[in-house]
């Protein structure tokens, strides 16, 4: 029996996470459920599978869980530090960290010094610390197991391949639903457009940060870290299927693809099992559903975000954490009607030149730059938004 903590519980991620233990309720246990805001679904979730903590990060809402889980022999938490704090308890064997953006970063490093494995499914804290959680889970022998189907993908496909030289890996990506628009046509299109992914069911962030392939280009800096690349052996290529995940290219040209549909339960499961896979009912995919398999280089002139990423990739230090955090500024700003699609990535640009770079960042520093870089972006907003 595993027992999992997850951080994030009633988003999507969080939400596929606890199916997959309902269906192996023999092999894995909740001990630890967190939400930010959405209590009515975190107390369902809490009555269901009976963790031994919840932490809702909003302590405005602490008396409602509290309140609710009244009759429950459940431990009922609030605020960012019980959040960071909670990862420690002795009876957790896994972390998934499901959360969105930087707020993932310190419950992760906590859970890498108390030694925790960590199943990661928020890409955000390898992209602004990706060195520095390495460091941690190496002094700490913690394994870091991905979750990201691209990066499970990659990690299923070298699997027995550790004294074989990897020439390149091949991160896939759909392209999100406005491949082949543009630069006119993207100006224009809608926060109800961008939520249309094309192949995968996501929240609200991750979903815009895949429109715009910032989601690819933190996957890129993401498998920099969790498989020790340099920038031009990670190569990001159009997939609009959806069906091949990732690949990896060997020293003597031979590639490894995992393909399937495209399915979180997955790589959560496999997450969860590894070594191991564990039986499952999920759908199957059938070759003949799909005779064509297309595959095509991104346009990065036109989504500069990717482009934006493989630079901060380059240059190292602290600029991913800005890019980062500038990113998450202008996403909810443009959800909210506030800027246009194609500002997304402009402003992250400009931030990415005006905020100070760092080239050896403490930890001090990476929250220093991410409270700097979102003071930019709110500043560069309000400004396009009063023209």
């Amino acid at each position: 029996m595993k027992n999992i903590a997850i951080l994030g519980s009633t988003g999507s991620i969080g939400q596929q996470a606890l199916e997959v233990i309902g269906n192996n309720p023999d092999r894995f246990a909740v001990e630890v459920l967190t939400a930010n805001n959405n209590v009515d679904l975190l107390v369902e979730q809490a009555k269901k599978f009976r963790p031994n903590a919840v932490v809702i990060a909003n302590e405005e809402k602490y008396d409602f869980v509290r309140t609710a889980l009244s009759g429950e022999d459940i431990k009922v938490y609030a605020g960012s530090a019980a959040l960071a704090q909670v990862v420690e308890m002795g009876s957790i064997d896994l972390v998934l960290t499901a959360m969105v953006g930087y707020s993932g970063l310190i419950p992760t490093i906590n859970a890498v010094k108390a030694k925790k494995q960590i199943a990661l499914a928020n890409k955000e804290t390898l992209v602004v610390a990706g060195d520095l959680i390495n460091n941690l889970a190496i002094e700490n022998k913690v394994d870091i197991l991905p979750v990201d189907s691209e990066h499970s993908a990659i990690f299923q496909c070298l699997a027995g391949e550790y004294m074989n030289p990897v020439e390149k890996v091949i991160i896939t990506c759909s392209g999100g639903p406005f491949h082949g628009m543009d630069e006119k046509s993207i100006a224009g299109v809608t926060p109800q457009n961008a939520l249309k992914h094309p192949n995968w069911d996501m929240g609200a962030k991750i979903t815009i940060d895949s429109a715009t392939l910032m989601n690819k280009g933190f996957e890129v800096i993401e498998a920099k870290w969790l498989f020790g690349l340099k920038p031009e052996q990670i190569e990001v290529v159009v997939h609009p299927q959806s069906i091949i995940h990732s690949m990896v290219q060997f020293c003597d040209g031979s590639i490894k693809a995992q393909l399937g549909l495209p399915d979180m339960r997955l790589p959560i499961q496999y997450a969860f099992s590894f070594p191991e896979r564990v039986c499952n009912t999920f759908p199957r995919l059938n070759f003949t559903d799909f005779p064509t398999l297309t595959f095509s280089a991104p346009d990065t002139k036109i989504f500069r975000n990717l482009a934006l990423a493989y630079e901060a990739l380059q240059k190292g230090g602290n600029l991913a954490c800005i890019l980062n955090a500038a990113n998450e500024i202008v996403v909810e700003a443009f959800l909210k009607g506030r800027i246009s699609f194609s500002e997304i990535w402009k402003v992250n640009e400009l931030i990415m030149k005006k905020a100070t770079f760092i080239q050896k960042p403490t930890l001090d520093d990476y929250m220093a730059t991410d409270l700097e870089a979102r003071a930019y972006a709110s500043e560069m907003v309000s400004t396009l938004e009063l023209k």
